[in-house]
């Protein structure tokens, strides 16, 4: 067989081979590296390994490792990622499948255990994740591998290859997504690709295991984060655990409970109505195609009932009720278009990649004058003069989430009280990796740039600081939504105090 002719199901076009290496016939198993895709079904990552496992007639090796020295690594990171390798343990003991789970113990003591399982494997498949360090850490390994390494992209409904424009505002992306999208949901990843699978297993080598520890799912459930070098001020959210049962949990009662609210009331704080899923489908633990499948069975929807008229309208197209068509733009549009930026422009954390008509205006304002001036420290710790802005502060560090309307002032009012832009960028950047669960990922990068212009458009009147940059205040937004409850909710006593 070529060694580029695809296999299996997978859709060529969400297929990368990274290192132009051949994959080796007599290696003793096809390895999965899973560093993004963190779950067990809807997975065309897993799709195409288990492919090739059948097609070489080779076990399959599934290994799950979390570092110590990510950048903001955090108890918080730290709970929600194990808390989904103890649901991928379970998900993986009856079948036969090798999971091998590592939390590396101290840093750098993880080096070298791809470059050893990779020594025996006859290929190597990993996640296609377009943000954060991890296609820097893809490419390097991929760089020192002798056997093939795939990258599988499977982040969302549009393949981030399916096109090679970088969109400039989320009306455009949507408009293409109306005309191009249909024929990539014919393509549905596996939803239970371990169902039945029949592979021959695979013992890892006692050495191995010896060096790198394997931990079993009583392990993880057991295991010391306070062991680790990594920030314990960042405190693990209880009632938000990881993994994809609690995703799938969490999806669940979204459906029956607010999903009919949604298109009127998701901007209310006070309301219960958003989904909370972007932590889960940022680790993975949940797959935009099975909310989409799940979703669209529920609207009795088929593809039929699209509007014909692909004019790039939020509403309208899908043909379903008002919440879903709201609910599926947050989802597809406005969550795919920043796979978008990130896939196709590797500047997408800089400040020079803003449109040239934002950076233009900013830097028109620059030096205008600041009624309040707030450092990194007293923006951590919500000492502003703004209530409103202090509880979505307060919510972030301690739910791990803002609001998402809310989140839209946060980042506002960090622009109106640093001395520069590109602080402001640095502090939003700083805050909302280190504390938010959905932070590090293109979806949240599109929320943060979103506030300096990015898929926006110039905005008047003219005002200090902002130049044409959208604007927004605490009162106005306390006139369209209820926030006093909210305020009362996230405001420590002390706070009320100062």
């Amino acid at each position: 067989m070529p060694e580029d002719l695809p296999i299996g199901e997978v859709p060529a076009i969400r297929i990368v081979n990274v290192n132009q290496q051949p994959y080796r016939a007599d290696g003793q198993f096809v390895l999965y590296w899973m560093i993004a895709n963190r779950r067990t079904k809807y997975n065309f990552s897993l799709d195409r390994a288990i492919d090739w496992a059948k097609h070489l007639k080779k076990p399959l090796v599934v290994l799950e490792a979390l570092r110590c020295d990510y950048r903001w690594a955090s108890d918080r990171i730290h709970q929600f990622v194990i808390d989904g390798m103890m649901d991928n343990a379970k998900a993986f003991a009856n079948h036969p499948v090798t999971y091998y789970c590592y939390l590396e113990p101290r840093r750098d003591a993880g080096n070298g255990l791809l470059q050893a399982l990779a020594a025996d494997a006859c290929m190597i498949v990993t996640d296609d994740f377009p943000c954060f360090f991890l296609p820097r850490m893809v490419k390097a390994a991929a760089q020192r591998i002798h056997v093939r390494v795939e990258a599988v992209d499977s982040n969302g409904l549009l393949p981030m290859r399916a096109t090679d424009k970088v969109f400039a505002r989320a009306f455009d992306f949507r408009r293409f997504l109306q005309k191009n999208l249909l024929p990539h949901l014919e393509n549905v990843p596996q939803p239970k690709p371990l169902q039945r699978l029949q592979l021959p297993k695979y013992s890892l080598p006692k050495a191995l295991t010896d060096r790198w520890h394997c931990l079993s799912a009583t392990e993880l459930k057991q295991f010391d984060l306070a062991a680790l070098h990594i920030d314990h001020a960042v405190k693990v959210v209880p009632d938000l655990p990881g993994g994809t049962l609690a995703a799938e949990k969490r999806w669940k009662r979204f459906v029956d409970n607010s999903l009919s609210a949604y298109g009127t009331r998701r901007n209310e704080p006070e309301e219960d109505v958003a989904s909370g899923l972007s932590p889960y489908l940022h680790f993975g633990h949940i797959s935009a195609h099975e909310i989409f499948d799940q979703l669209m069975a529920s609207e009795s929807w088929s593809p039929g009932k699209v509007s014909s008229k692909t004019t790039g309208s939020s509403s309208g197209w899908w043909g379903t009720s008002e919440s879903a068509e709201s609910f599926l733009d947050e989802l597809i549009t406005w969550r795919e278009v920043g796979y978008n930026m990130c896939c196709l422009n590797p500047d997408y954390d800089k400040y020079a990649s803003l449109p040239n008509w934002a950076q233009q205006t900013l830097e028109e304002h620059a030096g205008d004058r600041r009624d309040y001036e707030y450092s990194l420290s007293e923006f951590e710790l919500a000492q502003t003069h703004d209530p409103l802005w202090n509880a979505a502060q307060n919510q972030l560090v301690q739910n791990g989430i803002i609001h998402n309307y809310l989140r839209m002032l946060w980042g506002k009012k960090i622009l109106e009280w640093t001395p520069s832009p590109q602080m402001a960028l640095e502090v939003m950047i700083e805050l909302n990796n280190k504390y938010a669960l959905d932070g590090r990922n293109p979806n949240s990068y599109s929320g943060i740039f979103w506030v300096l212009g990015r898929y926006d458009r110039a905005w008047g009147p003219e005002r200090p600081v902002f130049g044409k940059i959208r604007f927004m205040s605490s009162d106005n937004t306390a006139r369209k939504v209820k926030v006093k409850n909210y305020i009362r909710k996230y405001t420590s006593r002390e706070q009320r105090l100062f």
